[in-house]
């Protein structure tokens, strides 16, 4: 219970439903309501679909490359570890956000669904690194389709803060959702150096 619970945690922040939304409404400015539901809509079944993907198929992917899963956890470690920093210190790079060249290219885009809203901003590296390392619980049939469930759940929310975007900007504004990203960015920190640790664990014995 304790591991899913912190797969939530984890693919809860590093998803980042709050700052999606922010940055879904900034890119659909000129968009009516009904194209925006359809762009968030598809945008997270898309981004589902990729996630899923590299979920089932994540260890055999590993073993193609010849990556050993606690090679993959110090690395992933160290990824979601960069993450928080950006989150603490409220900035965004192009592991949680579009770079400044992807933003223009989407502010010019009439459909932002697949990019940059499903990849990166759903499914970018720090979700797709999250999910190949927790891909590896297949032997384990709670956790494996228990973190399925997580997923789902983060992902519908993910849906509805994009479908409440221009409500959540105006409740919580820049300085809430700072907070809340640097709150949550500690959080991520303290999960991030545990991978490191389990993987130098895993690679010892």
């Amino acid at each position: 219970m304790d591991t899913l619970l912190n797969n939530f945690i984890i693919l809860f922040i590093v998803i980042d439903p709050i700052g999606v939304a922010w940055l879904f409404t900034a890119l659909c400015s000129h968009s009516d309501k009904a194209h925006r539901r359809h762009m968030a809509l598809r945008g997270v079944l898309l981004a589902a679909g990729i996630l899923l993907v590299f979920y089932f198929i994540g260890d055999v992917l590993l073993h193609a490359l010849g990556i050993s899963l606690p090679a993959f956890r110090i690395a992933g470690g160290l990824l979601l570890f960069l993450l928080s920093i950006d989150m603490v210190f409220a900035r965004q790079t192009g592991l949680r956000s579009t770079t400044r060249e992807e933003q223009v290219e989407a502010e010019h885009k009439q459909d932002i669904s697949v990019f940059p809203l499903a990849f990166p901003l759903i499914a970018g590296p720090g979700a797709l690194t999250s999910i190949l390392l927790m891909s590896a619980n297949k032997q384990e049939p709670i956790l494996f389709y228990g973190t399925l469930v997580v997923l789902t759940v983060v992902l519908t929310m993910t849906l509805i803060s994009l479908l409440l975007a221009e409500r959540l900007v105006r409740l919580l504004g820049e300085t809430g959702a700072n907070v809340i990203s640097r709150m949550l960015g500690l959080i991520l920190a303290a999960l991030a150096v545990q991978f490191v640790i389990d993987g130098i664990k895993g690679a010892i014995v």
